[in-house]
Formats: structure tokens, sequence, C-alpha cells
């Protein structure tokens, strides 16, 4: 809890003040924001447009594994309960948590991994496709076009209700289960401070990666929507109240499972950190056991379900608006004279991830999507989320995002952004990517170790997201004319006008004429 609201404070509130303030202010996607704002690191505009991209293949498989349970979870006895089914494999399988005895199973991993994946025994060995999970997939990204293709004002109206009505849920979830025997222990186990821990940088990485991707700072997506903002829209509170509601969800959704861990440990006379686990084992293997215990299951677990459809589905949505928005900023008229209508261009992007997210819903699709999650997710977020904070706080500078906030807000932003700003989030994101690096680990998923071309392959895929940082600066250094020196001071030159009074200078020797110049 610490090291989170530590990240929240000093990363996540800031930052995703200073990426509102980039995208209503330039009016422009994180592509062309990041070329105006510091052409040096234009590439790290590109950079947020590929990792939204990447993240937006994988992300949507678990939405068609939230289908799959959500479909199952009408039936009248829930199928991952027993092991009388024709996917377990009865010798070792038992219907409650296992607990220390390690060669068995329980029920609810054995569906997972037998009945949704039917997993084989590595990524070398990919199996045949999940016929299931492809129309599952299908479905969602169908979905996802449905709800995006009119742009941003058609995306606002769903996301009322699939925002909205997940609270309901999540609050009908704790009253119910805090009243069930042994929820005071699990929420004991959540709330109780370790205090070794502090010292690990584990914790701090994993919090970090939590704000980062709860949050969205650094995908792209909170720059492109900004830039539907209107000018003088008040992103201040904006910043405080999406960190205030991402944070007291995170902790609420905290309380709801731990409270159900809790009562599982009860029922089964085990420690809670027994059950308590990490990764897609918590929502899909260790709260559909829960629920399966529960009075009223046929209630409880389509609920449960639909509300992780709904979440997964919002996240979806802004990732996939990223790439939407870069290909109209930056390829627009000539797509256009091609597809005739913006309809299409979404509906080309949609396909194209969905294609991308086959290779995840094959029978060994789990190791591929443990291996772009753990590479995207956290080694590419962490490098970007550094260079973004250098671009803008140190070569941008503090001083001109304080000016633009003015410009928009009528005042600067107080002493706490300014210092976060200026030393506190660039020294942070810099302790956590260090950490990350000198404390690397192979990726594995279980027991199982992946091989070296499969850790190849992982450090690719990061590459193919910050590869454009380095690309980017290079470009901009050539393309200048003159010394060293100076190709390297045009570099770091802003193209973005903050002072009325050098607006023609800028204009005629920066900046081309666009819209945006001229509202300017």
């Amino acid at each position: 809890m610490i090291p989170y609201v530590t990240m929240v404070l000093l990363c996540g509130v800031p930052l995703l003040f200073m990426e509102f303030t980039i995208g209503q202010y330039t009016r422009l996607g994180p592509v062309h924001a990041f070329a105006k704002i510091c052409p040096l690191f234009k590439g790290v505009g590109l950079a947020t447009v590929v990792i939204s991209s990447v993240y937006s293949t994988y992300y949507n498989v678990l939405m068609s594994w939230v289908f799959f349970y959500l479909i199952n979870s009408f039936r009248a006895a829930p199928p991952w309960k027993s092991c009388n089914n024709t996917w377990n494999v009865p010798e070792n399988c038992s219907s409650g948590f296992p607990g220390n005895v390690t060669h068995l199973q329980s029920a609810s991993q054995q569906f997972f991994d037998h009945r949704l994946l039917e997993k084989t025994t590595g990524i070398e060995e990919p199996g045949g496709l999940r016929w299931e999970l492809f129309g599952y997939l299908m479905i969602t990204w169908v979905i996802v076009y449905l709800c995006i293709f009119r742009g941003i004002r058609s995306t606002g109206k769903v996301v009322y209700f699939t925002a909205v009505f997940p609270y309901f849920l999540l609050f009908a979830l704790l009253i119910n289960n805090v009243q069930l025997p042994g929820a005071k222990n699990g929420i004991l186990y959540f709330v109780t401070p370790v205090w070794s821990r502090l010292f690990d940088m584990k914790v701090w990485v994993n919090a970090a990666s939590q704000v980062f991707n709860s949050v969205g700072i650094t995908f792209g997506c909170m720059i492109s929507m900004a830039s539907y903002n209107n000018f003088n829209n008040n992103i201040a509170r904006d910043s405080l109240i999406v960190s205030s509601i991402n944070s007291f969800t995170s902790i609420l959704a905290g309380f709801v499972i731990f409270s159900a861990v809790g009562y599982m440990a009860h029922l089964h006379n085990l420690p809670v950190e027994n059950i308590a686990t990490d990764g897609p084992g918590l929502v899909f293997v260790v709260y559909p056991e829960v629920l399966a215990t529960m009075p009223a299951f046929q209630l409880w677990a389509p609920l449960f379900f639909f509300m992780l459809l709904c979440l997964g589905l919002d996240s979806q949505f802004a990732t996939t608006e990223v790439a939407v928005t870069f290909i109209k900023d930056e390829f627009g008229p000539k797509v256009l004279s091609f597809l005739k209508r913006e309809e299409l261009i979404v509906l080309a992007v949609c396909v194209v991830f969905f294609v991308l997210g086959i290779p995840h819903i094959t029978k060994g699709g789990i190791y591929v999507f443990q291996l772009l999650d753990h590479y995207t997710a956290v080694i590419s977020l962490m490098v970007l989320a550094f260079f973004e904070v250098v671009a803008v706080c140190w070569i941008f500078g503090v001083p001109r995002v304080s000016l633009m906030v003015e410009k928009m807000q009528g005042k600067a932003p107080n002493i706490y952004f300014r210092v976060c700003w200026l030393l506190l989030s660039p020294l942070l994101v810099l302790c956590i990517m260090i950490s990350i690096i000198i404390q690397y680990t192979p990726v594995h998923y279980g027991d199982y170790r992946y091989p070296a071309w499969a850790e190849v392959v992982g450090w690719g895929i990061s590459l193919v997201s910050v590869v454009w940082i380095p690309l980017g600066a290079l470009h901009e250094l050539y393309k200048n004319k003159g010394s060293f020196l100076q190709r390297l001071k045009t570099a770091v030159t802003p193209a973005v006008i903050l002072d009325p009074l050098l607006e023609k200078h800028n204009h005629d020797s920066l900046v081309p004429e666009t819209p945006f110049t001229s509202a300017v």
C-alpha cells in the first residue's frame, strides 16, 4: 500500500497532469505533440503509439477469456468446481485448494489450464487454434469497433455505462463478501503492513507498473483524449479526479478480492497467503473457485465476469483510439482518399489488431501472452516513461509546461506539481528503470522456463516499442543543418508557440502552417 500510494502521489498525479497539458495545449495526438515539444525526442510519441498497439493486440485476449467464463457461469453448476469432467486429470485433481500438497491442482486451475487454454507444455508447441476463444476474440473486437467507430463522442457515451456500472457490482460484492466467515482475515492480510517488503525493489517496480498501467500514463491515450478537450478545460481538477477515482477503485477491488480470499482460506483451513496469488491466476483461478462456493452462485458469477468485461473494454477503447488518432493525424488525407470513410480506418485497425492477437489463442498461446506482457507492460513501459519525463520536464522544461498550464487555466501549477516534474518524478522513474535492469530475471510461467530464443524474441518485442526514441533522435539530428552543436540546439528547440511576441519568428523559422498555429 505504501509504495502504491507513493507512486500515485509522486508519479501518477503529476505525470497525468503533464500528459493532459500536452494533449490539451497542442490539440494533437502523442506523435505530433512530442515532435513539437521536443523534436529530439519525437520518437517518444511514436513509441507510445507502438506500445499501445502491442498492448491492444494481447489485452483483448483477456476479454475473450472473460467471455468464456461469463458464458460458462450460466450453467446450473460451475464447471470449474468438480474433478469429474473430461478435461480433469483425476489423479492430481483437488476439489478445493491443495495447500502445500504440491502434486495436486485445484479443479479451478485444471479448468483454466485444460479447458480454457488446452495448454501445451511450452512455447515450442503452439498446438492448434482454440476455436471457441477465436470466436470470443472476434466478438470482443466487434464490440470495440461498434463503440468507437464514430469517434470520441460515441466512446464517451458508452463509457458512461461501462465505467459506472462496475461500481454497483463492486459494492454489491463487497457487502456480500464481508458477511462471509473468514473475510476479516483476508482483509487484514490485505491492509496489514509487512515493513520488510519496503526494502524489496520488486514491490516498488510492481507498484509503479500498476500505477502506470491503471492510470494510462505513457500509453499515449491520455494525450490523445486530452487533445479533444476545450482549450480552457480544468485539467488540474481532471487529473486529481481521475487519479483519486483510479486509486479508490484499485483499493476497493482489493477489499472485494481479499475478503473473498479470506473466506476461501477459512473454508479450506489454510493460511491466506497460500491462496493469494498474482497475475491471471487471481481472476481466472482463485476468484472463480471462491464464487463457486458462494450462496447464489448463479447471480454473483455472471455479474462478476460482466463487470470484468466492462472494465476491460474501457481500457481497450483507449489504447485502440491511440492508434486510430495516429493514423488520422499522420496519414488522414491519403488514407481517406483510399478508404473514403473514417469508420473504415477504425475497422482496419480493429481487424489488424484482431489478426495479431490470434497467436495468443492457440493452445500454446498463454506462453506468448506471458512473454509479451512481461516485456511490454513492465520493461518497455518504464524505459518509455523515463524518456518521456526527460523530454518534457528536463529538455522542454518545467517553466514552459507551467506556462502552458497558465495560458489554459489562468494560473500556474502549484509548487507540488513543479517539484514533482523537475525532480521527484524523473528520479523515481530512473530508479525504477535501473532496478529493473539490475534485478532482471528471465520471464517464466509457473515452473516453465522459456528457451533462449524466446527470450531473444521478448527483448525484440521490447525494442520494437522503444527503438523509435533513438531513431527519432538520429533522424532529427541528421535533417538539421550546421555543426553538431547547432543541430543539437535546433533539435531541442520546441516548435510550440508560447509567447505571442515570438509568434511570427517561430512561425517563419520553426512551425509549418497548420490549423493549430493559425489558432494560436
